[in-house]
Order: structure tokens, then sequence, then C-alpha cells
């Protein structure tokens, strides 16, 4: 990590072929402009910023007016992106405003918003001409800490989420903390959720960080700001080493869908946006740790540590009332099944996990039971 003179730190994801910063900072939301132009995108190019209505209200002009001050020819998109919006037909707007403003192959989509508009903007862009460059600003701090790093792009299918997609890695990742400020406290503890998964996937010393700071997780206007830059910064640096090492989820990548597997099923079986999908991976990591307490690979002592830290946060983690057979066939379309084998992130301790193919549907129900 290097600083600048503004306080603003840039974190590598040294990818072979196609490296990128992440860009954190209080007011870089400002310096977009500057901050693409230095990514190699010419003054003139035509870029189309993609947000929602809230994000608009608070942060479009604010995104536009850098782009056109740094000589880009910008226009916006504003779409509805709850996560029952996110489908191949919000995408199809996209494009439809892509083939508006003529955008070519060297043009740019702007990502503006949280995790739903990034993956909607990101497939879009991926999918416009064949793939054009996207660059993500998240404005939640899921967004921040996940779903912008990485090059994961895509949509919902009925059968199940993000079934439609495609890798896509963006120019540039621009986090600015300030946009949190107009986050509502529900999406603020969501995505403390993904912050709480690094930290027990690989990073203990952030877990114990978490520990300390007790229920200051719970809400923006508590957690001080000096732990909220080094929450950003060490959970942008774990998502950018996993991806440099396993850029299309072939091996060690997948450790970051520490539970997600089964927090995918409580969103898919309750309704996709009845929980936020921090909320649906709080409950699937207290499961998978019931998971990994079922076949002995971590004590109770570190499941219960991880329950408190969550509960802190805000976050539920009781398992919701579903059918035991829907529950063990919506993990059968769960995207990570290996042979018809379902393949589980599970803790060994805090700080390290395993990824298991070998759990079978009773340890499944046996685990999800006591999490009523």
């Amino acid at each position: 990590m290097t600083a600048t003179p503004l306080a603003i730190r840039t974190i590598g994801v040294e990818l072979s072929a196609n490296p990128y910063p992440i860009v954190i900072g209080d007011g870089a939301l400002r310096q977009l402009g500057e901050q693409v132009l230095a990514r190699g995108i010419k003054a003139g190019t035509k870029v189309l910023v993609v947000t929602n209505p809230v994000v608009n209200e608070h942060y479009g002009t604010t995104a536009i007016n850098s782009l056109e001050a740094a000589g880009f020819n910008a226009s916006l998109l504003v779409i509805e992106a709850g996560e029952e919006q996110k489908t191949p037909a919000t995408v199809g707007l996209i494009h439809d405003a892509a083939f508006a403003h003529k955008l070519e192959r060297g043009s740019l989509i702007v990502a503006l918003g949280g995790g739903v508009v990034g993956d909607m903007a990101g497939f879009a862009a991926a999918s416009w001409l064949r793939g054009i460059a996207v660059v993500q600003v998240p404005t939640t701090l899921l967004a921040m800490v996940d779903a912008s790093i990485g090059g994961k792009t895509g949509v919902n299918h009925p059968g199940g989420k993000n079934l439609i997609g495609a890798f896509h890695q963006p120019r540039l990742v621009l986090i600015d903390p300030s946009t949190l400020a107009t986050l509502p406290l529900r999406e603020f503890r969501a995505g403390m959720a993904e912050v709480i998964k690094y930290g027990v996937i690989g990073d203990p010393e952030l877990f114990e960080q978490l520990e300390a700071a007790g229920e200051r997780l719970s809400s923006m206007e508590a957690l001080p700001a000096d732990l909220l830059q080094q929450i950003l910064e060490r959970s942008a640096a774990a998502k950018a080493k996993v991806v440099a090492a396993d850029e299309r989820e072939g091996g060690l990548r997948a450790i970051l869908n520490y539970g997600h597997t089964l927090g995918h099923v409580v969103e898919a079986l309750c309704g996709y946006g009845t929980y936020l999908h921090g909320e649906a991976v709080a409950i699937g990591m207290v499961a998978a740790g019931e998971l990994a307490l079922e076949l002995g690979l971590w004590s109770q002592a570190d499941q219960q540590r991880q329950r408190d830290v969550i509960a802190a946060a805000g976050l539920p983690l009781n398992w919701p009332d579903l059918d035991p057979t829907a529950v063990l066939t919506c993990l059968q379309g769960d995207k990570k099944v290996r042979d018809g084998k379902v393949r589980f992130v599970l803790p060994t301790g805090l700080g390290q996990v395993e990824i298991r193919g070998d759990v079978s549907g009773d340890q499944v129900l046996a685990a999800l039971e006591r999490c009523h």
C-alpha cells in the first residue's frame, strides 16, 4: 500500500494480464475523472455512468461533474437496483443506453452504487461489443469490501443467484468512505458480514479488532474513522490477494464463498429481497460454523466467538424455517457443485478454512436444525 498527500491509499490487484488499483480515501469520488485518466483512458472518451435513484440523488452530480471536468463525454443512466431487479431484462436497459449513447469498444461504463448496480453494470460492460472497460465505484460497505473487487459480474436466474454472468475485471475500483454517510443502517450492517468473513477465512488480527470493537460495529456513527479505514484496507487487501492468486475461482478463491453457499439458499428460498445479501451471509456463516462442529473441524468456543461478533454487528443468526428437501435441492443448484457434490467452505479455526466436498445431506440438516 502507498500513501498520497491526500491520505488516499492504493492497493494493487496484481493480476498477470490486467492488474488494477483499488483507490481508497475520503473525497475520492471527486477525483473520479482524474483517476480514470490515470488508467490510460483518454479525455473525450464516452462514459456511461450507471446508478440507482437514491445514489444518484446524493452522488450522481459529483461523479458526472468530475468526469466532465477531466474531459470525458459523460452520460447517466438511472436504474432500479433492488436484488429483485438483478435480471437479464435490467441489463438489457443498460445495453439500450449503450446503444443510444453510441458506446464504442474504447468507451467506458462506470458502476456507481452497491453490489447490484456493480454486478449488472459489470455484466453489461462484459457483454457490450464483446467487452468494454468498466470502473467500479461502490457506495455500500458490502460492495466496497467485496462485490466491486475481483471481476465477478452477473444476474440472477429463477433457479439460483448469479447463475448468469462473466468474469470481467474493472480498470479501477474507487472507494470513497464518505459515501457511507448516506447508507441505511441495515445496509451498513449487511456489509459488515463480509468484513467478518475476511477475519474468519484468513485474517485473525482483523477478527480480533472486530471483537474488540463490539457493538460499535453495528452503526456507521459509532465506528471510529480509523477502524473503518483499517476495515476497508484490510478487507480490500485480503480480497485482492485471493483474486490475484486465483482470478477465475479455480481453487483458492472459493474460500471467499464462506457463508455464501448456505446464505444463497436463504436468499433463494425466502425470496430475493427478504434478507439482504449480507444478512443471508451472516446466517450462512453461523450455519457453516455449526456444520464445522458437526464434522469436528473446530471448537464450540470458536463458533461462539463467531456468533458473538455477528450478533454485535446487529446481524441475524438464526436459520429460517425452510423445508429440508427444498434446502438440499437448492444446494444442488449451487454454482460450485462438482460432480454432483456440494463444496462447502468450512472453518477449522478463526483465520483458517478448508473446502469440503464430502458432506452428506443428513449432516447439513443436522447442523441447520441447531441454528433455529
